[in-house]
């Protein structure tokens, strides 16, 4: 169950996340409803299995609120959008089953919520192992780590048309690392064999170097399937409002680049700084206090560079370096245009146009680059 105070405010992070979600699931709606009828499908779902009470205690909608909303809004989502929202929790079963029967317009949708309290354990898993879903986007959303398991985010992006976006409650985790009283939930969590790599590591890391290698033996764990099928993973940090910690992470899980792309534009823009257009993936209340700060990185000339190593003596179209190059960067297609701008004007690349003229101080996708060997 989450810690009874998670609902008391909606803080920073918590709108954050909702933005990040809200602003996702539009765009994952749009796809899927494009490519609906090429699949012979009437449907698509969301499902959240922690979903809370639906509004904070200060009147901020949450999730569950946010999504019907759109819902309603959407006259193709009316028609064919499931949701499932999920809480251990009976009594915030009943206030979300309020909030919910109190939205204007509610009854419009042909699937009408449906609001379940179970817990989120094996049983739930192999459940949804024995089914094929329809095109889903999962939010996964415990308090701590109980419930979250490798093989739940697994399941939970195997199918066509299917993503995930968990929270990772990154303080829990580490203090669980390495405590044997909860081995099997890390075991659980990162796949045994990564867990005891990781406890191998940490000892003797900085706090630093800890939370990277954290992060990282997660995103290799989420990233390589047992089903054959990779997943793009992308991961956006809190931190708390000194900015002196990381609190948690918001992780996206999918096995397709085009809503891996969707996802980093959103998180791009979420991020509190960015130097040089390039975001830092991470929300920092702190950050407006000390702006210039990070100012002084120049992550695109690192882009600039990179780009000369990786292309030597390749000549592509913007949009084919973007496609090869952005994933497992925190770079989008605005810095990529812009990186290759100042290449162009420093003459350290050729760059020409197959379909006419072409406007002054503009990078369009088509556009082929060549790279000096």
């Amino acid at each position: 169950m989450a810690d009874e105070s998670f609902f008391e405010e909606a803080r920073e992070q918590s709108v954050v996340k909702g933005a990040i979600l809200g602003q996702y699931f539009d765009a994952w709606t749009n796809v899927m409803l494009r490519n609906l009828q090429k699949y012979g499908g009437d449907r698509i779902a969301y499902i959240d299995l922690f979903a809370g009470p639906g509004r904070y205690e200060d009147g901020t909608e949450s999730t569950p609120l946010i999504v019907l909303r759109q819902a309603i809004t959407k006259p193709g989502l009316r028609d064919s959008l499931v949701t499932i929202f999920n809480d251990i929790d009976p009594s915030s079963c009943d206030k979300l089953r309020t909030e919910i029967g109190a939205l204007k317009g509610i009854e419009t949708l042909r699937f009408q919520p449906n609001v379940q309290n179970g817990e989120v354990d094996e049983e739930l898993v192999e459940y949804l192992k024995s089914i094929e879903l329809v095109p889903s986007l999962f939010f996964i959303d415990p308090w701590g780590y109980k419930g979250l398991s490798l093989t739940l985010i697994h399941r939970a992006s195997r199918d066509w048309g299917c993503d995930c976006v968990f929270f990772f409650n990154y303080n829990r985790i580490n203090m669980g690392v390495s405590n044997d009283a909860v081995e099997q939930r890390i075991d659980d969590l990162f796949g045994r064999e990564l867990a005891q790599e990781l406890r191998s590591e940490l000892e003797g890391l900085t706090p630093e170097d800890r939370e990277a290698a954290v992060l990282e033996k997660l995103c290799r764990a989420v990233g390589q399937s047992n089903d054959g099928r990779p997943r793009y993973v992308l991961p956006f940090r809190f931190k708390n409002d000194a900015g002196t910690r990381t609190k948690h992470h918001l992780i996206f899980v999918s096995k397709h680049q085009l809503g891996y792309g969707i996802m980093k534009d959103i998180m791009s823009r979420q991020s509190s700084r960015a130097a040089q257009g390039v975001a830092s993936f991470e929300y920092c209340p702190a950050d407006r206090n000390f702006p210039t700060l990070f100012e002084l990185a120049r992550p695109l000339d690192d882009l600039q560079d990179m780009l000369l190593v990786e292309f030597a003596g390749d000549t592509l179209s913007v949009k084919e370096i973007f496609g090869r190059h952005n994933v497992g960067t925190p770079f989008i297609m605005s810095n990529y245009k812009s990186a290759l701008l100042a290449l162009e004007t420093e003459g350290r690349v050729e760059v020409q146009s197959l379909q006419g003229t072409r406007r002054a101080g503009t990078m369009a996708e088509h556009l082929q680059v060549t790279f000096p060997a």
